[in-house]
């Protein structure tokens, strides 16, 4: 029986003087997914824009158009996401995250600032949707679904674009010029806008009004209440209209001393509202510890370093004109609070109650195929609602309620409109394997300590609506852009290619145009792997 060339060695085989026979394990180039992207709420390509921003000067407009490619609103974004993308960010584990959020904001300022505009991808279909409310998810889904060509009009109940990111985010985290600029972008689409413009029934606007499809997007404007004995002369007001009433110039009276019941972000922007508009004392009042508050940490500590006090393990009992009572509560087993029957009382002018927020659903009432199921419409995995044709997301759906995520259902949305308008199904790109912190090499990343935005002075934010957070500069951006790893990318470093000892790794071209593996001559030997910085080589057993 013939042996194989690797035993033989025969020099008359046309494999002589080859290597690639004595290989159990080949290595290949795969694209894992960076858990920046696998976080982020509206899908972006976050690793891709970073490296686009790496070069600087022109690579910026790249690098802001990619992040337009999954999202509308990077100046903004760049304001208010949480950014779970930095949780996530493997470079956490080395020294801090890269600051991903900075970057964007700087990349969507640079777009106002040199007017850089959006463009339309597709030829106008003839297929008219209609949005209702122009919040994120709304302003999102018509943003998409313009650019797929499809004609778009905005009927929105308000006076003013934005929704819950113009009465829901105070100004010193969401200055009004930016979000203006952002909306506009969209509107030079060609998408047309009908403000005062309320919906009182979903499928009759569609149909009276000749639309081919219809995105709901209604947002969480009502401010829920709670039953709270109140005296006749006690001031109690919800952080929703508080907030709104803002935006439209009405700065409510609240006096000198004022309580905040609630744990959650609106909380803390009340309480801030509060000391901006000259309250001594902004008292928030939680019925929990902070490990179990709901707001982000940041948000907490921004408004201690403002001089917001917090009462933990308390709720009220009672509201007077110019007293609380408030009893003392302990967490069970189960960390949920009990009452203790030990009461005391807070001075306060007036109460504004944070506990949550609710969508006006009247638009889908009397639809029969429109199922409502505890204060959300259910949608199917395309967002499509029981009706044919009548899609939802944002506020008005079961999932996390944020600006991110209403973004990205309203591109899921504008998605899955365009197939079933089309006629066809959306089917979403199947996703790489993750790219973990163990593939990759990170002894190539030299110490980087994190750039972090400056903050205005406590003293100015506690009497202006001055901006708080302070943005990047060009040099600063360019170098914390240049502190992501690439995870699972390759970024055409050259390393595989210099240590293979049996130059079996071939250059394609230019950088960026990557590596090829000449098989005839690896012999699996996992260097080129073990070298890699990002993780984007991995061996797998040979071919039998």
């Amino acid at each position: 029986m013939e042996k194989p060339f690797a035993i033989t060695l025969d020099v008359g085989s046309s494999r002589a003087n080859k290597t690639g026979s004595w290989r159990t394990e080949r290595a290949v180039y795969v694209d894992r997914l960076p858990p920046c992207n696998h976080a982020c709420p509206a899908g972006e390509n976050i690793q891709r824009w970073l490296y686009e921003a790496e070069e600087g000067g022109e690579g910026y407009e790249r690098a802001w158009r990619q992040i337009m490619e999954d999202n509308p609103f990077p100046a903004i974004m760049g304001r208010v996401c949480y950014h779970p993308c930095e949780t996530a960010c493997n470079r956490a584990q080395l020294d801090e995250a890269v600051g991903i959020n900075s970057v964007e904001r700087f990349l969507g300022d640079a777009g106002i600032e040199r007017a850089w505009r959006a463009e339309r991808d597709a030829a106008p279909s003839g297929k008219r949707v209609l949005v209702v409310g122009a919040g994120p998810s709304g302003l999102s889904a018509a943003y998409f679904l313009a650019r797929l060509g499809h004609t778009v009009t905005i009927r929105e109940a308000g006076p003013m674009t934005g929704g819950m990111m113009r009465f829901g985010i105070p100004k010193y985290r969401l200055p009004r010029e930016v979000l203006d600029a952002e909306v506009q972008r969209i509107l030079d689409l060609g998408v047309e806008l009908e403000l005062n413009s309320k919906v009182t029934n979903a499928v009759d606007a569609l149909e009276e009004g000749g639309f081919d499809a219809a995105f709901l997007a209604v947002g969480a404007h009502i401010g829920k209440r709670a039953y709270l004995p109140a005296g006749s002369a006690a001031h109690v007001l919800d952080a929703v209209s508080m907030l709104h009433d803002m935006e439209e110039g009405e700065k409510p009276l609240l006096g000198r001393r004022v309580a905040i019941y609630g744990g959650g972000d609106t909380a803390m922007d009340a309480a801030r509202t509060a000391k901006r508009l000259g309250a001594d004392e902004a008292v928030v009042v939680y019925r929990r510890t902070r490990d179990r508050m709901p707001a982000h940490d940041v948000e907490v500590t921004e408004a201690e370093e403002e001089g917001v006090l917090l009462r933990w393990l308390s709720t009220i009992k009672r509201a007077d004109e110019d007293k609380l009572v408030l009893e003392r509560m302990e967490l069970d087993e189960t960390g949920f609070p009990q009452p203790t029957g030990e009461l005391e009382e807070l001075e306060a002018d007036a109460l504004v109650l944070a506990l949550g927020q609710e969508c006006d659903l009247s638009l889908v009432e009397d639809v029969a195929d429109i199922e409502v199921d505890d204060g959300v419409v259910s949608v199917g995995a395309n967002l499509m609602t029981g009706h044919p044709g009548v899609f939802a997301g944002g506020d008005m759906v079961p999932a996390e309620r944020s600006v991110t995520v209403a973004i990205g259902h309203g591109k899921k949305a504008a998605r899955h409109i365009d197939a079933w308008l089309r006629e066809a199904t959306y089917e979403p790109p199947p996703k790489h394997e993750l790219a973990d912190f163990e593939t990759l090499n990170t002894w190539y990343y030299s110490d980087a300590p994190r750039t972090h935005r400056p903050r205005l002075d406590v003293v100015r934010r506690q009497s202006t609506f001055e901006e708080v957070v302070q943005g990047l500069d060009v040099s600063n951006a360019l170098f914390e852009a240049r502190r992501c790893m690439s995870c699972g990318s390759c970024f055409s470093c050259d390393n595989c290619y210099g240590v293979c000892p049996d130059n079996a790794v071939l250059k394609l071209g230019e950088p960026g145009e990557r590596y090829a593996i000449d098989y005839d001559f690896c012999k699996g030997c996992g260097l080129c792997v073990a070298e890699c910085p990002s993780g984007a080589i991995e061996m797998v057993p040979e071919r039998i």
